[in-house]
């Protein structure tokens, strides 16, 4: 028995030890998770490390005359490593001596919390030893380089513990102009425009950098272990900035005024192809918007596509501009089917080019029947030499393809041919339509438009875009010579459909409007029209080539390509040509919605006349300000001398903003300003007295 008690007493013994052992481990393993657990987690952290991507700094794009298109501006998250040795050395003498002055800084620069909020959020920060602690992100160049001369900041990181971490957004500085040609270039999604097809250009070379991982999984970057980054290369666009803005106020100004869907306005270098504008504004929400590049998608064309047809008819010689025919009166029945004219025609007998002219679709139709419907594949190769069955290859990623039917298609028809003739049945975009357009004005040679004129690397040039030739000749001297004066008549002849748009303007213009009706829906119960103009300018020694598509909304009451697309290209030409007119033209100063009625500086207002080679009686003498009005319709203008006395509201009307913004402002006033153009109405009458600092609204129009 006394053996037996011996053995269990030991092993009960040997039971307690063990459960009180095991009670210890329990409680160490509680102790160290709940209690010494984020102490031992951040020491784990720090044994990591790991090389991590440093992102290059994006290239800019610029426009022709170097005006950023597109940059990157730096940005800054502000960090604090509340852990860093000269941060709590001598029980953190530092951080206590500069923790006042320091708030009071970062109130006055941020201005979002008080100088006394400032000093908790740092102190808490301090008590809890954060390493990685996020003091304010999103921090701009200007104010970041405010911070470094900051209190404590400007010991340096290691005495401080503030980090900066770098990093970019993009910017377009001109907002909409030109948006979704140039691009955006987002972090989220893909990229578009210009931004998305010379992305490995922009984007440079990554480096990397080595960091310590620390408590949380934040990191710290570990000195001396970094990899440059290389920066992206620059990129030179051919868009001139002051032609994009007229595009796009032309097109937003009629898109507005008609309700329209959305439009597109190409204006294109004759000789060498460059693009100069491309506006694509669409409805977003309640707004206009580059929200598409409505300029590469393809669509049925309409009337602008005869030009193609009338090319092939003058090529194969089938026919020459002064063979007649029958318009039928605006209707004619082929196949079951029945093709109509815009409007019905007298019942009398009309050339082929006064067919063009008055663009009518019941003309090409019969046309191309009557020399091609034994032959269809004839007038189809015709399109295929023009290059209207491929893209136009423009360094512009999106570019949908055009759709040019042959006998051969599944989908063709009895009707196919005469409707492609006037531009249905067929899909291309309006930079096709305009590369064909730009070919005639280049004399035959058509040129491959492009956007990126050249690519940059540190201000240095390292690779120049020159001009491609796609065609040398698209077609014989004589047929060119007959398109062009297709292509005018339609802007002068009694007949041209674009006869009273260009009517007074001072250069000739050469061009063909554009009406299609298109489907919503695969129906055109909705009678949606396209309205469409394309053309060159001047048609004597042509500089530019301009294409504008507008879809206008369901049952517009104006869907006219003359009446809707029309006006755009004239604003748009009359700007070039009053600016830079070039061989053979001279401006005329002619009355204008004003009732011919200019004022500004004397000496400018004669300038002007002196350029312009235009007579007037001068009224002014040594006066600084003077006014120029017509006496009568078609008079000799006057120049009369305007008075300008102290403490009494000058009359302004008449004036540009810059004038009428000096004037004013010397006077001590506040100027309101509304409107584009010349100063219309002012709300203070001229003569009346004012009191310094009191604001004056201006309308211009």
């Amino acid at each position: 028995m006394e053996v037996k008690r011996d053995i269990l007493w030991r092993v009960y013994l040997c039971f307690l030890g063990i459960t009180a052992l095991s009670l210890v481990i329990l409680g160490k393993v509680v102790y160290i998770q709940r209690v010494q657990g984020a102490y031992w987690r951040g020491l784990s952290d720090s044994l990591h490390q790991k090389f991590i991507e440093l992102d290059a700094e994006r290239g800019t794009i610029y426009s022709a005359d170097s005006s950023m298109l597109s940059t990157s501006i730096p940005y800054f998250n502000i960090y604090i490593d509340f852990g860093a040795d000269g941060l709590r050395e001598k029980n953190g003498k530092r951080f206590t001596e500069n923790l006042d002055s320091l708030s009071i800084c970062l109130s006055g620069l941020f201005g979002d919390e008080s100088a006394c909020a400032y000093k908790k959020i740092l102190l808490k920060g301090y008590q809890d030893t954060d390493r990685f602690f996020l003091l304010k992100p999103n921090v701009s160049f200007e104010q970041y380089q405010e911070l470094r001369k900051f209190p404590l900041v400007r010991e340096g990181r290691n005495k401080s513990g503030f980090i900066a971490e770098a990093k970019s957004k993009r910017l377009n500085p001109f907002g909409l102009l030109a948006n979704r040609t140039v691009g955006l270039a987002r972090t989220n999604a893909q990229n578009v425009g210009l931004e998305r097809t010379y992305d490995t250009l922009l984007k440079g070379e990554t480096g990397r950098k080595l960091v310590r991982y620390i408590a949380g999984g934040a990191y710290i970057p570990v000195e001396g272990y970094e990899i440059e980054s290389v920066n992206g290369k620059d990129i030179i666009t051919t868009i001139d900035v002051n032609i994009q803005d007229i595009a796009e106020n032309a097109l937003l100004k009629e898109l507005a005024a008609n309700n329209a869907e959305h439009g597109t306005c190409i204006v294109m270098e004759v000789a060498t192809g460059k693009i100069k504008a491309i506006a694509n504004l669409g409805i977003s929400d309640t707004s206009y918007w580059e929200n598409f590049n409505y300029a590469i998608t393809a669509t049925e064309p309409g009337s602008t596509f005869k030009l193609a047809t009338m090319l092939s008819l003058l090529e194969d010689k089938k026919v020459t501009l002064h063979d007649n025919i029958n318009l039928e009166g605006g209707s004619w029945k082929y196949s079951g089917r029945t093709v109509y004219d815009a409007e019905p025609h007298d019942n009398k007998s009309f050339t082929i080019k006064e067919a063009f002219e008055l663009s009518s679709n019941v003309g090409m139709a019969k046309l191309a029947v009557a020399n091609y419907n034994g032959n269809p594949s004839g007038f189809v190769e015709h399109l295929k030499k023009l290059h209207l069955n491929q893209r136009t290859g423009i360094d512009l990623l999106g570019e949908s393809s055009p759709v040019i039917k042959s006998p051969k298609s599944r989908t063709w028809s009895n009707t196919t041919l005469p409707w492609m003739a006037f531009g249905y049945e067929v899909l291309v975009s309006p930079l096709q339509t305009l590369t064909l357009y730009n070919a005639v004005a280049n004399n035959g040679r058509m040129m491959k438009p492009y956007l990126v004129s050249a690519i940059q690397e540190n201000g240095i040039t390292v690779r120049e875009v020159q001009p491609t030739t796609l065609i040398e000749n698209i077609c014989s001297p004589g047929t060119l010579q007959q398109l062009k004066e297709c292509l005018e008549g339609v802007c002068t002849s009694p007949e041209g459909t674009a006869m009273k748009l260009f009517k007074n303007s001072f250069y000739t213009v050469a061009g063909k409007t554009g009406t299609a009706l298109v489907a919503n829906n695969g129906s055109y119960a909705d009678h949606i029209y396209q309205s469409s103009f394309v053309g060159y300018f001047p048609a004597n020694h042509p500089k530019y080539t301009c294409i504008v598509v507008i879809k206008n909304k369901p049952f517009a009451k104006v869907f006219y390509g003359a009446a809707v697309a029309g006006p755009v290209f004239k604003e748009l030409a009359d700007h070039l040509m009053s600016t830079d007119p070039g061989p053979g033209v001279t401006p005329t100063l002619t009355p204008d919605s004003s009732k011919f009625y200019y004022a500004g500086l004397t000496k400018d207002l004669k300038e002007v006349a002196s350029t312009l080679n235009v007579g007037y009686v001068d009224s002014a003498g040594k006066g600084d300000w003077a006014r120029m009005y017509a006496s009568e319709p078609g008079g000799r203008p006057t120049l009369s001398r305007e008075t300008v006395a102290k403490q009494i509201v000058p009359d302004v009307k008449g004036m540009g903003l810059k004038d009428a913004l000096f004037l004013l402002e010397s006077m001590d006033m506040k100027v309101a300003v509304s409107g584009s153009g010349k100063v219309k109405s002012q709300s203070i009458q001229p003569g009346s007295p004012y009191r310094k600092k009191e604001t004056i609204l201006i309308q211009l129009d």
